[in-house]
């Protein structure tokens, strides 16, 4: 029967998930949201499909556990230690913003000194794992503002140790207590020594024998068993199981089984990372919530506000860009999950008077829910400003530039840096207000403004520039630029940018004539090192990539001298220029192999 239900669990959480997170994803909400969704669906204030909440919410608990090590493993302790002043700076400065105003505004809703202590830092901690994967599926891991995040939630991991032993010195029996802060202390230090020792002298000796037996499923199950029992050790010890795992990825970070332990905890991870946050869901209690509706919307909305309003006040200090601050206090305006084992400690310690470990519990909860509505609006928010509604073009001094740069992204910085780098003025124009900034500070010319608008162009001197390069990213704005200056500058030689094939097709419609795709001749060369790295020899090699570039430059002449065709036309001649270039080759090959006494292994690079 035992087996039955866990069976029946699987089956209704892998549904929920099916049909909430495609949902969520579909209206850009996020997978977080989808999971919460789901786990509120199914829960015991849903459809009652689960019950018991608790034991699925310390099981799912193992995919933070594991997420935490996988980062671990991408930060080698050189990189850790150059993030010690996002850590240790910006993590203090975090909970000294947030922990002191929610305080006070604990004490002022009636709690006791001690509770409202414990209430307010537990509630300055945010969600590592809905922080981390909103980041994650943004793209914002490895911007300057995912890094400043994540260290400050990783010194916010190290912070919850006090406070859990600061807990029961709190409670009303605190004699009891104070005398198992030295012991518990010394416990936390053998704990982290144990992992630190076990991590850089003993897995890699273990890790290598498991290897040589060349059994992957061996191998995987001595990874989960590492991750795993350094959790436990930490459990045991009253430290954050996931602080643990990522000092153990940390000190595995440079090991030579790195990828082989990221391929095979992924998938764990990412399972029970989905698990987590529907359990989270589950855990959302809206029979409390029906009973005391204004309480708990007025706590909710009251201390995200709080903390949303010190976490944008912090952002400066730690080096957030201004356009970034409202995102990064979106990020980290939820409570965590280690809030949950806090508010149980208290309820213990008898710390929280009433039912307020209830509430607060419940208020995390739905703080965490409101995480990806709040990133919503906040980028909503980023791109409002960066379209020019709270900030007007930067006024443009008159200098003879013969080249004007639209757009000065990743492909518009090369350009620039090359014309910069052989002595040639060029002005810029571009729409990101951060990035304005760092390039003033390295003397570039460039200014903030939509290249798009006639106003513009003329006061940045498009009548007396000789070219302009078009390297705007959205494919509109993009033509949109190229039909403006045909219209009003004449003499301006037109530099594109196609991001593909239909984009490139609009552009010599309308006369431009000097295009790059954006990834063209990048992939050609790689193409060439992966032929030459596969045993091509490096002359043949380059022969290949020219071939194939100008028979694709003559297919796409073709099919776009008249349109192309209809698809059955086009498709027939893209295979039958596909069948053209392979006879080429072969024709090659067999040229290539009947000459004698040429060195074809020359590398032809000159």
């Amino acid at each position: 029967m035992h087996e039955r239900s866990f069976l029946v669990h699987a089956i209704v959480y892998l549904a929920a998930a099916v049909v909430c997170v495609p949902l969520a994803s579909r209206f850009r909400l996020g997978s977080v949201l989808g999971y919460l969704a789901a786990g509120c669906l199914i829960g015991p204030f849903g459809l009652a499909l689960v019950s018991d909440v608790d034991a699925i919410l310390h099981f799912s608990e193992l995919g933070v556990v594991l997420m935490l090590f996988l980062i671990g493993l991408e930060l080698e302790p050189a990189r850790l230690k150059a993030m010690r002043g996002a850590v240790f700076g910006g993590g203090t400065v975090q909970m000294l913003a947030c922990g002191a105003p929610l305080v006070l505004a604990a004490r002022a809703v009636g709690l006791p000194w001690g509770g409202a202590i414990v209430a307010g830092l537990a509630l300055a901690l945010s969600s590592t794992a809905i922080a981390v994967q909103t980041m994650r599926e943004r793209g914002l891991l490895g911007a300057p503002l995912g890094k400043t995040a994540f260290g400050v939630l990783l010194f916010q991991d190290l912070a919850a140790i006090p406070l859990v032993g600061l807990v029961p010195l709190l409670s009303d029996d605190r004699g009891s207590h104070g005398g198992s802060a030295g012991l518990a202390l010394a416990k936390v230090v053998v704990a982290v020594a144990a992992v630190v020792v076990a991590g850089r002298f003993l897995t890699r000796p273990v890790l290598r024998a498991i290897a040589r037996t060349n059994l992957r499923e061996v191998f995987t199950a001595f990874a989960l068993l590492l991750v795993l029992g350094i959790a436990e050790v930490m459990e045991l010890a009253g430290v954050s199981m996931a602080l643990g795992a990522f000092l153990a990825g940390a000190l595995l970070a440079s090991s030579e089984y790195r990828h082989a332990l990221e391929t095979d905890i992924e998938p764990f991870k990412g399972l029970l990372m989905g698990l987590f946050f529907i359990a989270v869901g589950m855990s959302i209690d809206f029979g409390l919530l029906a009973s005391e509706p204004v309480r708990l919307a007025l706590l909710v909305a009251g201390f995200v506000a709080i903390k949303t309003v010190a976490l944008v006040a912090a952002a400066g200090p730690i080096g957030v860009a201004r356009g970034e601050r409202p995102l990064f206090a979106a990020l980290l305006s939820q409570g965590g999950e280690f809030a949950f084992v806090v508010f149980g400690l208290a309820r213990a310690a008898r710390v929280l008077p009433g039912d307020w470990d209830k509430a607060l519990t419940l208020a995390v909860a739905l703080s965490m829910a409101l995480t990806p509505l709040l990133v919503l609006a906040a980028e909503m928010l980023r791109r409002r400003v960066e379209a020019g509604a709270a900030r007007e073009a930067d006024p443009i001094e008159a200098e003879d530039a013969p080249v004007l740069i639209a757009g000065f992204g990743r492909f518009g910085q090369i350009v620039g840096r090359l014309l910069f780098a052989s002595g040639l003025k060029a002005t810029v124009l571009d729409h990101d207000p951060d990035q304005i900034e760092m390039l003033r500070r390295f003397g570039f010319r460039v200014f903030y403004g939509d290249a798009t608008r006639l106003d513009l162009l003329h006061a940045a001197g498009a009548g007396s520039a000789r070219v302009i390069v078009n390297a705007i990213d959205d494919v509109e704005s993009n033509l949109r630029l190229v039909d403006l200056v045909r219209s009003h500058f004449p003499q301006l030689a037109i530099v594109a940018r196609a991001r593909n094939v239909a984009h490139l097709y609009e552009l010599e419609r309308r006369g431009v004539t000097i295009i790059e795709r954006e990834l063209f001749e990048s992939s050609l060369l790689a193409g060439r090192h992966a032929l030459e790295l596969l045993g091509v020899r490096p002359f043949e090699a380059r022969e290949r990539a020219d071939k194939f570039r100008r028979h694709n430059e003559a297919m796409l002449t073709v099919l776009g001298a008249d349109g192309g065709g209809d698809d059955s036309q086009r498709r027939a001649r893209v295979r039958e220029a596909r069948g053209e270039l392979e006879r080429q080759f072969q024709k090659d090959v067999e040229e290539l192999d009947r000459r004698e006494g040429a060195d074809w292994h020359r590398d032809d690079e000159r």
